[in-house]
């Protein structure tokens, strides 16, 4: 159900009274037991771990009578394959990025991250207050998936590169690990994109397989070790602003759940929104500087290169707006949101943010 719609429904104390009450709603209930298929290794708990937050919360909520067990990708099906997983009714729910899937349909791309996009606090307005729920659900019903924003690493990153980049030459035939969706608009401007599985990525940096890489940003980084093998760490991804994780439920698994047990899986998976860019915002900062100690280089992306792939998402969006129907109808309404989001942004959020970057605290 829509944010507001369910808010109004219960109001707050049912919210909390739907925790903190769990032996009377539950009483006398069937056992509910779902599996929740993750496309993320367990190795990284910040964005696996948003997944183990969910499923804490409505176990708690109800009393351990609903109870969801967490599985990382490829222990129940391979990490890009939860949504046929979801659709087919194999598992009842996953944990994934949506751009991930972007050869279904290119409009996936729009629910996570597309470049040039909303930043965190945008992509949240627009799925909680503008139409952005409403439209991607529709979307999803060609799925049989139900979704839910859970979760958002913020501003990720611009990757690791074997070899300094310069300018927008030096990504000309460079063989890239990129996120989902990103990857066309590299391959716009030269590069060779890679979609490659988190768990698999390291492997192959060190080989040689690529030249690049990204993933998230410091702490998810560090942990992977993506340093040991290329020293040039780059900022911004302009692929990535905000990157928004979803939880896709089966429809038919969810239209069974009562209407409370509804409302406590959209509660935890806000909770889990919530929870996965504080633990980003707080524990980034350490890492980076962890990396910069031990070598690593960073370097702002070469406006050259931000230039080059700006115009070409520009081309890549007019072009799927006159052959997608979908795509059209939900990235013009994203677009005039991001206008307005943009417009307001560059005053009190970027003069204060501006401002205080420069000082000696």
């Amino acid at each position: 159900m829509e944010r507001r719609k369910f808010l109004q429904n219960a109001g707050i104390a049912g919210i909390l009274a739907a925790g903190a009450a769990p032996a009377v709603h539950a009483q006398g209930a069937p056992a509910i037991r779902w599996r929740l298929a993750s496309s993320f290794p367990k190795a990284l708990d910040t964005i696996f771990g948003s997944a183990e937050v969910f499923s804490k919360i409505v176990s708690e909520a109800t009393g351990g009578k609903f109870t969801i067990s967490v599985h990382a990708g490829g222990e129940l099906m391979p990490a890009f394959g939860v949504v046929d997983g979801v659709q087919q009714g194999t598992v009842e729910c996953a944990h994934t990025a949506p751009y991930y899937f972007f050869g279904k349909d290119d409009t996936f791309a729009i629910d996570c991250a597309i470049p040039f996009g909303l930043n965190s606090r945008q992509m949240t307005a627009w799925m909680y207050e503008g139409n952005g729920m409403k439209l991607m659900r529709e979307f999803y019903k060609n799925y049989n998936i139900v979704n839910f924003p859970m979760g958002n690493t913020g501003a990720q990153m611009g990757g690791w590169y074997r070899k300094e980049i310069k300018s927008v030459a030096d990504i000309k035939g460079l063989k890239m690990r990129i996120g989902g969706f990103g990857g066309k608009v590299l391959e716009r401007i030269g590069g060779v994109p890679q979609n490659i599985p988190g768990g698999e990525i390291y492997q192959a940096l060190e080989k040689g397989t690529i030249d690049a890489t990204e993933w998230v940003g410091p702490y998810d980084d560090l942990k992977l070790g993506f340093y040991k093998v290329a020293k040039n760490y780059v900022y911004p991804a302009w692929w990535e602003g905000g990157p928004e994780l979803e939880l896709y439920v089966n429809t038919k698994a969810y239209e069974a759940l009562s209407t409370e047990n509804k409302a406590i899986v959209e509660c935890a998976a806000a909770l889990a929104h919530t929870d996965m860019q504080a633990k980003y915002d707080a524990k980034n900062p350490k890492a980076l500087k962890e990396l910069v100690a031990g070598g690593v280089k960073l370097q702002r992306m070469p406006k050259d290169v931000m230039e080059a792939a700006f115009k070409a998402s520009q081309d890549l969006y007019s072009d799927l707006s006159a052959k997608n129907p979908q795509w059209k109808k939900i990235y013009t309404d994203f677009a005039d949101f991001r206008r307005e989001q943009h417009q307001w942004f560059r005053f009190a959020e970027a003069g204060f943010d501006d401002f205080m970057q420069q000082q000696k605290l």
